[in-house]
């Protein structure tokens, strides 16, 4: 294994932390997953966006920090690969969305001093989804406060992540997810698995899902 820290990425209802899940299982490794049912500015959010996406934000990335620091001090002797179920960077991308321009630019200063304590993940796995298959597995899962959530609003996450991948050429496995199962089809699984033996230069290498 060329890569000992795999994170994932992926709209709301991409199968993230599905994913994140059954990868760990896979190759033994340690699990950070995201505490989103923490964070009690999220339901709240939904119903009122203006007022509470700057503390929604400003909480996330709190959080984020809080597990993601751990890496530079902890080393588990029995667990050399480490797969997280979102990138840091994420802040910045929901903040950009969610933020008026002036609470935007004071987010970021406070971002671009963390950011760069952190350690990055050595490839990014981005699982690319339409729209509407994101809505189908929103309801499928069920969150009450997500139910709600526009196709514009995820539109535009899409757009935010696609275009930061670009720009900043990451090196990234582009997942085409509209077809993934991957509860109930471990071919899924396994080819994900499998490209994450090979060894890649940076930007976009695409994998599709039969």
């Amino acid at each position: 294994m060329n890569y000992h820290f795999i994170t994932i990425e992926g709209n709301i209802g991409a199968g993230k932390t599905t994913l994140a899940h059954l990868l760990s299982k896979h190759f033994n490794a340690r699990l950070i997953l995201e505490q989103f049912a923490d964070n009690p500015f999220l339901a709240k959010f939904y119903e009122n966006p203006r007022q509470n996406a700057f503390p929604l934000e400003l909480f996330f990335m709190a959080e984020r920090y809080k597990q993601l620091k751990d890496l530079i001090h902890t080393q588990d002797l029995f667990q050399s690969i480490t797969i997280s179920d979102y990138l840091f960077t994420k802040c910045l991308l929901f903040a950009k969305v969610n933020l008026p321009a002036e609470e935007f630019l004071l987010y970021q200063r406070l971002f671009d001093i963390i950011h760069q304590q952190l350690i990055q993940p050595d490839i990014l796995i981005y699982l690319h989804a339409p729209v509407s298959t994101l809505q189908h597995n929103i309801r499928k899962r069920g969150r009450i406060y997500e139910q709600q959530i526009p196709d514009d609003y995820l539109f535009n996450i899409q757009q935010t992540y696609t275009h930061y991948i670009k720009q900043h050429n990451i090196k990234t496995l582009f997942v085409d997810a509209s077809k993934a199962d991957f509860l109930g089809n471990e071919n899924h699984v396994k080819i994900i698995a499998e490209a994450l033996d090979k060894e890649y230069e940076n930007g976009q290498h695409f994998i599709s899902l039969p």
